[in-house]
């Protein structure tokens, strides 16, 4: 085994020097040897991983801008995109119509409701036990389906401890041995007649569910917009193997949570745009009540900062709305001058077209940009001092100091944004695929752009790179306000060279203030357009030392609209920001995409919106899911392929110079 393969298997970086990589390597072999102290022991973990690299690779399952949307993620998840209902079919279908494998497959999704609601429409216990038995039997076989990739090592983890040895005694032995028909036969009965048919049932579909997907991806933003992003979270902390993409949405929490009074004072804004300020207050227990006090006192109503209603919202109480109308002008206006502040402490940023509160006429309330003089409407101008437009009040900055050490002592806050910082990267390299929420900032012919800081360039990775970096230091010091690392946290939410944004200027004051839409336009970076360039996307994929010809560039953050694909450059790039957020459904015209790639290729999955969990269970009702095929491999892709699969076979060669010593 040579210094190049240890360098990959223990990740070490090209500046490691040769020694580095002696003394490394000889600890590795010191480390093999005390684990596998016998040659008995060296040739049973041999023979164990090259069987496992002979498995086929499971099933990687891909999420994007979930934006609070609880209800539809969670269905999705449950049935792995539809992947429970297509093997569902494969295993049944001809042996079960086509209503019982749907509510065979409402039973994997929600075991504990179903099972509730069945168990109301049997005339007799007798009828109940023959329909537990007949589960139980079909459940085994389908688990025996989901198991088919995995070691018994594996599967024994997914079981419920409870379970563990009467399922794979169940599972393990033939029940066409007439040796042990009586004994199978038996196990099944005492389930039933001692009550632990509901608990097995419920333990062997969350088996099944997690058995049907390997591994998760979430492709950036799980927070904004809808109102339950901590029930996501809270479900994700419960998945057996994830990975997270930051996306800008992420990114402005994680900059609340580290000091950055910007990015909290677009989450408040965002919140209150969407009527959703109870993540705020009641997820995440964050004290509004000054920050209420002090809107009440400033703001009256403006429609140009309503809460914006979907289908079937509705307001708490009488004046609600007022109140939530008054929040959103007191954050907004505060945001608008503490970007002035930033914009003149980070003049590398180049930002200064977006300081605009110096440029408006207040007798006249017009205001220039770029030349032109507009007029303004729906102001909300009461705390601004003409001029020192972006000076805060004694108020204003009391009530943002109360909201930061607010967030900073959430503890469920803090426990869901750690996990994301753990879980989470600006890009990640995965099985050959680069998973990127936002884009690589590039100009009109496709060269990296360039940011640089501190008198430092960066380009390309290397720009990623920093940014992560600076996101981690960030968090890491929240004490710390005003700092470097904390306000490129900001830059990254609207930042011109942003990977996260991806425009050339966030437009927010022209949007309340202006009434001609043509101050509104945001412009994209050309990203957007060469990423359906086949040669562009082999060229970013190189960039992160991915195969060009074989890898695939994975996207979140803008939503597909109605006629737009998916699936672009042949194939190289795509993007699964579908439409989650019931605020983009019109636009996109479906529930949102997901993409799945098993051992056979990768699969486009297009969602139908759900409907509820109620419809799923009392009649049958599946988000519908419309597959298409990206690309279908002959030959199965193995554990040897993968990722993991190299480590693993790196591991192989240490075993076997050990055989050879």
């Amino acid at each position: 085994m040579n210094f190049s393969d240890v360098s990959q298997a223990l990740n070490i970086s090209s500046e490691t020097t040769t020694a580095d990589m002696e003394e490394l390597f000889s600890y590795s072999q010191k480390l093999m040897r005390e684990k596998y102290p016998t040659k008995q022991a060296v040739v049973t973990e041999l023979m164990n991983l090259e069987a496992i690299l002979s498995l086929p690779k499971g099933t990687e399952h891909f999420v994007s801008d979930l934006h609070g949307e609880y209800t539809a993620f969670d269905h999705v998840l449950r049935n792995g995109s539809g992947n429970v209902k297509q093997k569902l079919q494969d295993t049944f279908g001809g042996r079960m119509t086509q209503k019982t494998i749907q509510e065979f497959a409402t039973l994997i999704y929600y075991p504990e409701e179903k099972i509730a609601y069945e168990k109301q429409h049997f005339a007799s216990k007798n009828d109940l036990d023959q329909w537990y038995l007949d589960i139980i039997v079909s459940m085994l076989e389908f688990l025996q389906v989901a198991a088919r990739k995995y070691t018994r090592s594996k599967v024994r983890k997914a079981l419920d401890p409870n379970f563990t040895y009467i399922t794979e005694e169940l599972l393990y032995t033939n029940h066409q041995d007439n040796a042990k028909r009586q004994y199978i036969n038996r196990l099944l009965q005492n389930l039933v007649a001692l009550e632990q048919a509901d608990e097995f049932i419920i333990a062997t579909a969350y088996t099944i569910q997690r058995l049907v997907v390997d591994h998760l991806h979430v492709i950036g933003d799980v927070y904004d917009r809808g109102e339950a992003p901590e029930k996501i979270m809270d479900r994700l902390m419960e998945y057996h193997s994830i990975d997270i993409q930051w996306g800008n949405h992420d990114l402005i929490w994680l900059g609340a949570i580290s000091g950055s009074k910007l990015s909290l004072l677009n989450i408040l804004r965002i919140c209150a745009r969407y009527n959703n300020l109870s993540i705020i207050e009641d997820a995440y227990g964050i004290n509004l009540r000054h920050l209420s006090k002090f809107a009440e006192e400033n703001y009256q109503d403006n429609p140009a900062f309503r809460p914006k209603l979907l289908k079937g919202d509705t307001f708490n109480f009488d004046g609600e709305q007022l109140q939530i109308t008054q929040i959103h002008q007191a954050v907004a206006m505060m945001q608008f001058k503490l970007e002035g502040h930033i914009i003149a402490r980070r003049p590398e940023f180049k930002m200064e077209s977006r300081g605009l509160l110096d440029k408006i006429d207040y007798e006249k309330q017009t205001i220039k940009i770029n030349g032109k003089t507009y007029p303004l409407e729906n102001t909300c101008f009461a705390t601004i001092d003409p001029k020192d437009p972006y000076k805060l009040t004694a108020e204003e900055e009391e009530v943002i100091n109360n909201l930061l050490r607010s967030v900073s002592k959430s503890p469920q806050l803090r426990r869901h944004l750690d996990f994301m910082m753990e879980k989470g990267n600006m890009y990640k390299c995965y099985n050959g695929n680069l998973l990127i929420h936002g884009c690589m900032p590039v100009d009109e012919k496709g060269n990296f752009k360039t940011i640089k800081f501190q008198n430092k360039a960066y380009t390309g990775q290397k720009m990623m790179d920093f940014f992560e970096e600076q996101v981690r230091i960030a968090y890491a010091h929240p004490e710390i306000e005003d700092d470097f690392a904390t306000d490129v946290l900001w830059y990254l939410w609207q930042g011109e060279n942003s990977p996260l944004f991806g425009k050339k200027d966030m437009t927010t004051f022209e949007r309340y203030f202006i009434a001609d839409k043509k101050t509104h336009h945001e412009e994209k970076n050309p990203y957007f357009k060469l990423r359906h360039d086949v040669k562009f996307c082999e060229k970013l994929l190189s960039e992160f030392g991915l195969d060009p010809k074989e890898g695939h560039i994975i996207n979140g953050h803008t939503p597909v609209k109605k006629g737009h694909e998916a699936i672009m450059a042949d194939g190289k790039m795509i993007v699964i920001d579908g439409g989650y957020s019931k605020a983009y459904q019109a636009t996109t015209g479906i529930g949102g995409y997901t993409l799945l790639y098993n051992s056979y290729g990768l699969q486009l999955v297009a969602h139908h919106p759900f409907s509820s969990k109620e419809e799923a269970i009392e009649q049958g009702h599946d988000i519908i899911s419309t597959r298409r095929v990206i690309n279908y491999k002959l030959k199965r892709k193995l554990v040897a392929d993968t990722d993991i699969g190299k480590q693993l076979q790196q591991k192989v060669a240490l075993l076997r110079d050990m055989l050879a010593e």
